[in-house]
């Protein structure tokens, strides 16, 4: 049954309501191309070209991140920043942020409801008329940027719609959704590649020579600059943990960012690099703020992005068991769990608790191998509402082919029972899980 009319969810019933619909027109979850993209943005008055500057970012791992420290540090220079992101965690309208504030249920609702009216009954994803609805969004808000990211792949990703982005950037490529963007790291190179744009710089994170020759082939094609960490600019980790990187014979300091683990220096980096790059070649000067130093550093620090080793400090889980700290994370795949296990060592150098649980679309033994060294008692649970979870019986019988102590228990509460009380406690295995964490606990993203 729907709220009253007086009730303040009425805007989110008819957002949810108007998603469910949306989600109706198209038989597929995933289907490549742009065509029905461009045709649903023609019939909105073609609003992807009425976008501020913006910087579009592909990559297999560590995009989000990448748009945090962005956002955190255009926005210490005291500029607007738009953010179009996804999945989402908990709530749809994080994927749509305004000026820095995410859309509100009204102004999403109203914006579903004309984009539902324009497309009539042509059929499209739900991902397609989602970012079409983002960049009307975005095409009626003033701001001095737009941090674009894509969805899957980049060359037939919906948001590769731009003919002049201000940059592109490509965090770290690894093998991921290979039913959709390839077998191995040329193919899906090949898509991320994509999204590169000739007179368009693109900034890369380090990259395995097969993924790097594909992206430097392709920049040499159509005519555009290839600046790769660690080949055209270099990042050294200090001492004291901050950052010294050095770009067209520019030299930045950044200190230890806010979002843990060392591959978050190099995601703090690939943006402090990008931005202070694009202002030395004079590509901000219509900007009202200028990027320096100190409006790096000072994003370096203030970035938030949650699910990415987030520290449950306060909520009903921490309540619930507060002997020991509550970690939090969303990596889903190989290279995320190796990055994950380097941070959570560096949090905590003896073993942890793990409770996980992961989606069937990929084998779970490649996320849990990496994390066998500092797991102590694992939990393993069904992600609820969610058809494509894995059962916890699943996801245990995974740990266990791992060598890990594992069993399955029936939701996150229960997890909690017979864990090590010495130890600390992580909860990762897809994104889907954190968004489910975050709500048990009552601690939305905002």
């Amino acid at each position: 049954m729907p709220p009253s009319s007086s009730s303040p969810g009425i805007a989110a019933y008819r957002a949810d309501t108007v998603l469910e619909r949306l989600a109706q027109l198209h038989p597929k979850l995933i289907d490549l191309g742009l065509d029905r993209s461009f045709a649903l943005l023609d019939k909105l008055g073609n609003p992807h070209h009425q976008l501020p500057p913006a910087i579009h970012v592909a990559g297999t791992n560590g995009k989000g991140s990448v748009i945090a420290f962005l956002r955190a540090m255009a926005e210490a220079a005291g500029l607007t920043v738009h953010v179009y992101s996804s999945p989402h965690l908990c709530r749809f309208n994080e994927r749509i942020r305004l000026a820095g504030q995410l859309i509100d249920d009204d102004a999403l609702a109203d914006l579903l409801e004309e984009v539902e009216t324009a497309n009539g009954d042509m059929a499209v994803t739900f991902f397609e008329v989602t970012t079409a609805a983002a960049m009307l969004a975005f095409s009626r808000h003033p701001a001095d940027l737009l941090l674009l990211e894509t969805g899957l792949g980049g060359a037939l990703d919906s948001t590769n719609v731009l003919t002049q982005p201000l940059a592109t950037i490509i965090t770290p490529i690894a093998r991921d959704h290979e039913h959709f963007l390839g077998t191995n790291l040329t193919q899906i190179a090949s898509q991320k590649a994509g999204i590169m744009r000739p007179k368009t710089p693109c900034y890369s994170a380090r990259q395995d020579p097969e993924a790097l020759q594909v992206l430097d082939d392709y920049a040499a094609k159509i005519g555009t600059s290839l600046i790769v960490a660690g080949r055209d600019f270099s990042i050294n980790r200090l001492e004291g943990g901050g950052i010294e990187i050095t770009v067209d014979n520019i030299c930045i300091l950044l200190p230890s960012p806010s979002l843990r683990g060392p591959h978050q220096l190099d995601n703090a980096s690939l943006a402090a690099a990008c931005l202070r790059d694009l202002a030395n070649k004079g590509l901000l000067a219509s900007w009202p703020q200028k990027i320096d130093d100190k409006t790096l550093a000072s994003g370096a620090v203030s970035a938030i992005w949650p699910g990415r080793v987030q520290h449950l400090a306060t909520g009903v889980l921490a309540a619930h068991w507060p002997h020991q700290a509550i970690w939090l994370d969303g990596a889903h795949n190989a290279h995320g769990a190796k990055a994950l296990a380097v941070a959570l060592g560096q949090i905590y150098d003896k073993k942890w608790n793990i409770i996980c649980a992961a989606l069937n679309t990929r084998n779970p033994g490649e996320f849990l191998a990496p994390l066998a060294d500092l797991a102590g008692p694992v939990r393993c649970l069904a992600i609820p509402g969610q058809d494509a979870s894995l059962s916890a019986g699943q996801m245990a019988n995974a740990a266990t082919a791992e060598g890990l102590n594992a069993m399955p228990v029936s939701g996150i509460m229960s997890a909690f029972d017979n864990l090590d009380l010495t130890c600390p406690v992580i909860i990762c295995g897809s994104l889907y899980l954190a968004g489910h964490i975050l709500v048990q606990n009552k601690t939305l993203p905002d």
